[in-house]
Formats: structure tokens, C-alpha cells, sequence
């Protein structure tokens, strides 16, 4: 079993990466092989809606790193998607690359777990977290959660180090959902999932 953890900071080695990296950490204590995802410093274009994507799975722009993200999540079993918070908000270009991996390929991502991580100096991240989340939660993915909401505070990674709450949360985290991949994984051959409806009912509210 793997888990792709998203990056989503510019920095490469940041603050968000320290997070990340804990919960990793304690991921591969529990048998759960990672990798981290870093989603760059190039432009990453918004969705567009132009269509494309029912047709492959992919966003019809392969310019930048939201098809090749694509692949990676379609292969791992869970996913934990990091970011820094501006403006009470995560990072604009990781929502740009989201709204297209998910529009793209949502259903792919089904009943995998995941969850979303957040790193800010002092406020802004509940409601950084509680965005990440609707991702997941429009997707029919299991959401894993912690003792406390999956956030670090700190302006350097050596600050964020010194969160004992916060890093202890992400540890707690790590092995949570290597619990839950493992529960999964156990009742794969004798629990079925759950079977949709055979039409997804959408009510326009002006018609």
C-alpha cells in the first residue's frame, strides 16, 4: 500500500513539507510506503470548463503538472494534500491544480482515504482546512481525522518542529490512516462498495 502526499508550497523544503514529512514519517512505521508530491514553482493554469476531460479523464491542457498529479493519485491508495495558508486560504496555485485533477478524474479517487494537512504562521487555517476537505467530501472519500484539526504553526520549518501539538497531531494522523488503508485493504475480498444510484440526480435551482 502507498500514500501520495501533495506538496502544495512553493517551497519545496518548507514548512509544509516539514508537515508533511511527519506524517510520512510515522506512515512507514506502520508498514505504508510514501512519496511526496511537490507541485512546483511553474504557472498552474485554472480550469477553464471546457469539457474536455469527460472524454479521457485528463484535463485537455498538459502544459503543467495537474495530468502527471492525475496519474500519481490514480495509483495511490490514500492521499494527503499539504498547504501553506494565504489569506486564509491554501495556496491559489494548488486550488488551481485541484479543481482540474478533481473535475478531471474524481471518480477515479473514489473510497480512497485521504486528508488534508495545513501550515500557517498564526490564524487562517481552519477555514484552509475545511476547503482541502470538500474536495474529498464530493468525491466519496473517506475523510481520516486526528485528536485536533491537521494544522502546524510556524514561519520556518524549525518553528513548525517546535509545534509539539500540532506535529503530534500528524503522527496521530499517520497512523490512523494507515489503520484505516489496512481495514480497507482486509475486507477488500468480502465488502464490496457501495454501489451508486443508477442516475445522479442535479437540480438547477433556476430553470
Amino acid at each position: 500500500m502507498n500514500v501520495l502526499l501533495i506538496n502544495g508550497s512553493p517551497h519545496k523544503q518548507g514548512c509544509t513539507f516539514t508537515a508533511l514529512s511527519e506524517m510520512a514519517g510515522e506512515l512507514e512505521k506502520q508498514g505504508i510506503a510514501t512519496s511526496i508530491f511537490h507541485i512546483g514553482t511553474k504557472a498552474i493554469r485554472g480550469c477553464i470548463a471546457c469539457l474536455k476531460c469527460k472524454e479521457t479523464g485528463y484535463c485537455s491542457y498538459s502544459g503543467d503538472v495537474v495530468n502527471e498529479c492525475i496519474d500519481l493519485m490514480k495509483k495511490a491508495d490514500g492521499i494527503v494534500v499539504g498547504s501553506p495558508v494565504y489569506y486564509a486560504s491554501p495556496n491559489g496555485a494548488l486550488l488551481a491544480l485541484l479543481d482540474r485533477v478533481f473535475y478531471a478524474s474524481s471518480n477515479a479517487f473514489s473510497y480512497k482515504p485521504a486528508t488534508a494537512i495545513v501550515s500557517c504562521r498564526r490564524s487562517g487555517s481552519t477555514s484552509s482546512f475545511d476547503v482541502l476537505n470538500k474536495y474529498f467530501t464530493i468525491s466519496n472519500m473517506p475523510v481520516v481525522s486526528s485528536q485536533y484539526w491537521n494544522q502546524v504553526h510556524g514561519n520556518t520549518p524549525e518553528e513548525v518542529r517546535q509545534d509539539l501539538e500540532g506535529m503530534q497531531g500528524l503522527r496521530t494522523l499517520g497512523r490512523n490512516m494507515a489503520w484505516l488503508l489496512k481495514c480497507i485493504d482486509a475486507t477488500k475480498e468480502t465488502i464490496p462498495r457501495p454501489e451508486p444510484e443508477p442516475v445522479r440526480q442535479r437540480t438547477n435551482f433556476i430553470r
